[in-house]
């Protein structure tokens, strides 16, 4: 017979992530996508709270299979002070091994802040931190029409889609 054919392995992980808004009386900066937004208070969480970062960390952590958020940031938190999400997302990344992410697809739900203006600022910082094109990240942005929480304007969800190929 021929030689054995070595396919590419590829993966999809998926990740979602939500917070409440603090009190508008909050001075806690509201961080998406590590881009700060000065109209809103920030999220209630250990945290930053940036939900865009905690959504890419649980799609990471559904294709390598290592808790990020619910083990390695807990400790970074809570031991070492480190509240910024871009660490975690650093230490998520590390843990992919010989996967190479492909593509990322972002979905933002909530009434506020007023992101459309902003998009490209986001897909460009989230695309650095990630070691990315900016092609290779996609970023959508919905109010929820009022239809849940976030819809409301009480917070915020992100929905994350990402695509790793792993050649053997």
């Amino acid at each position: 017979m021929g030689q054995d054919v070595k396919y590419p392995i590829l993966r999809v992980g998926i990740g979602q992530d939500s917070h409440r808004f603090l009190p508008s009386d909050s001075s806690k900066m509201c961080i998406i996508a590590g881009v700060i937004f000065e109209d809103v208070p920030g999220l209630s969480a250990d945290s930053d709270g940036d939900v865009v970062f905690h959504a890419i960390c649980n799609a990471i952590t559904s294709v390598a299979g290592v808790p990020i958020l619910g083990g390695v940031a807990i400790e970074l938190c809570h031991k070492d002070g480190i509240t910024d999400s871009q660490v975690y997302l650093e230490r998520a990344l590390e843990t992919l091994g010989n996967q190479k992410i492909q593509h990322l697809s972002l979905c933002i739900e909530g009434k506020r802040p007023k992101f459309q203006a902003r998009v490209d600022e986001m897909r460009g910082n989230i695309a650095k931190v990630m070691g990315l094109e900016v092609s290779q990240v996609g970023l959508t942005v919905t109010s929820g029409d009022g239809l849940t929480d976030f819809g409301c304007g009480d917070g915020l969800q992100c929905f994350c889609s990402l695509t790793t190929i792993e050649s053997r």
